[in-house]
């Protein structure tokens, strides 16, 4: 009697933290829908997708399109398996879900459509600034006689 006890006890923990995961992993695919991100992954996947098709140009667009619509379904939830210890590690549930609200209203919604634009241009900016402080760094090598 003790084993099924413990048995039963040991099932109801389990199903209890699985439930807790998958609970956790919906409020991050959503966090990850409405902050953009999601549309982020999916354009990394066309644009995976696309080296490969130039790579196979042979390859009939018909196979390009249904490689397409399997990953953007079963390779998205893949990532947020693979992603959502990551993020349980740095967030409760309850933070996800505050962000969800932040990312739901008007300044949050302005904020997702706005990333990509200046994820794109912080990337020149970073750029010329790298290039600025490796030039100084040569110059002042150069000053010194290294």
């Amino acid at each position: 009697m003790k084993k099924i006890v413990l048995l039963f006890l040991v099932s109801l923990t389990l199903s209890v933290a699985n439930a807790q995961t998958d609970s956790y992993s919906k409020a991050l695919k959503k966090y990850m829908e409405v902050s953009g991100s999601m549309q982020s992954f999916k354009v990394a996947i066309k644009s995976i997708l696309g080296n490969f098709k130039n790579m196979k140009n042979g390859v009939p667009d018909e196979f390009w399109n249904e490689m397409e619509s399997e990953l953007s379904g079963t390779s998205i939830d893949e990532l947020v398996g693979h992603l959502s210890p990551v993020y349980k590690k740095y967030l409760t549930e309850s933070d996800l879900n505050e962000i969800i609200a932040f990312y739901s209203s008007p300044i949050g919604k302005k904020m997702a459509d706005s990333t990509p634009g200046i994820m794109t241009e912080s990337m020149q900016a970073g750029q010329v600034w790298g290039q600025a402080v490796a030039t100084r760094v040569l110059n002042k090598l150069k000053e010194k006689g290294y």
